[in-house]
């Protein structure tokens, strides 16, 4: 025979209910402990604004190196040279850490010279160094 079951004896489906509250309690203990962590906090010190002297706002040194096809072949801005030595001891006389230098050199002059300064400022490391250049037509 069939036994057939009441209706009290039919069981529900029942929710386990431990594993809910394992993870409640894990996130409140988290949260407690987070919440009453520091803050970090990272002191800064802003420069107070210094009125600036008039030798800050100057233009920064520049001078012009120049190089020609023909004598005199050597330039400093508006001083020629005729030869490498004499050219060579009035630029180590004028060069400062700061000095902007551009190297100005005629299209036919000999790549030779303008490789010559530009050791000669690279042994003085010299950091602010151009070669002017005029754009082809």
């Amino acid at each position: 025979m069939i036994n057939s079951a009441s209706k009290n004896e039919i069981e529900s489906p029942s929710l386990e209910l431990t594993p809910l509250i394992d993870i409640v309690f894990i996130v409140i203990v988290f949260l407690l402990i987070t919440a009453n962590a520091p803050l970090l906090k990272l002191p800064v010190n802003i420069p107070e604004v210094i009125q600036s002297s008039k030798a800050d706002l100057a233009e920064p040194k520049s001078m012009v190196v120049s190089i020609h096809k023909l004598s005199p072949v050597w330039g400093i801005d508006h001083q020629t040279y005729e030869s490498w030595d004499e050219f060579e001891r009035s630029l180590l006389k004028t060069l400062e850490p700061d000095l902007s230098v551009s190297i100005a050199t005629d299209k036919a002059a000999s790549a030779d010279n303008l490789v010559k300064v530009m050791s000669l400022l690279n042994l003085q490391q010299m950091k602010d160094v151009q070669i002017v250049m005029n754009p082809r037509k």
